[in-house]
């Protein structure tokens, strides 16, 4: 009797055993490593509002944004000195596009001036996968210009300069504050890129 009770024991524990295999099988398990996750980004409603100064130009911005005076001195990456820089700021994003001013005294200037836009542009290729221009005409405000679009990681995904040709020059650069990877970035990239745009053709020049 006790060794009928001692193999029923054996049995029983090698059905246990067996069940409780099968259903760790069962189970569908995916060890494979996961994609990078990300905070979910809560994007503010559009409203704009008119920049007015002692600069010579207006545009609207958002009102999520700030404008600020900045320093005297060099855009970031630029190898001209700007006398005049102002920073719109956008805290909610942790990202600047930055804007410098120049009044134009020459044509000579004037070439400089759209040069370095293209060097400075053409720079942040080294990290990007492309670049593309675009010619920026309203012909009805004075407002010319060349929109670059940097793709990939670069530091700066977006650069313009607007100019009337004769008096004014202003160039633009769009800078977040973190370590450039578009695949983190893109939906603030493409929505900041929207704002940029209601700039550009809201631009006036005084």
């Amino acid at each position: 009797m006790e060794r009928e009770g001692e193999a029923s024991m054996r049995i029983f524990a090698v059905i246990i055993f067996a069940i409780l295999f099968l259903a760790a099988c069962g189970g569908n398990h995916d060890y494979s490593p996961k994609p990078r996750g990300y905070y979910r980004i809560v994007l503010p409603k559009k409203e704009y509002r008119e920049y007015v100064s002692d600069y010579p130009f207006t545009f609207l911005y958002p009102k999520y944004a700030n404008m600020e005076l900045a320093p005297k001195g060099r855009l970031p990456g630029s190898i001209q000195k700007m006398e005049y820089l102002l920073n719109m700021q956008f805290p909610q994003f942790n990202g600047t596009l930055h804007l410098s001013y120049e009044p134009l005294t020459s044509k000579k200037e004037f070439n400089e001036l759209v040069e370095d836009a293209r060097k400075l542009a053409f720079k942040n290729t080294v990290k990007s996968s492309g670049i593309d221009q675009g010619n920026i005409r309203f012909p009805d405000h004075k407002v010319y210009g060349i929109y670059y679009t940097i793709d990939g990681n670069a530091a700066s995904s977006v650069q313009f300069f607007l100019t009337d040709s004769v008096k004014n020059y202003l160039r633009g650069a769009l800078y977040f504050n973190t370590e450039p990877r578009l695949d983190s970035i893109q939906p603030v990239l493409n929505f900041v890129k929207q704002d940029i745009n209601v700039m550009i053709k809201s631009f006036r020049w005084k």
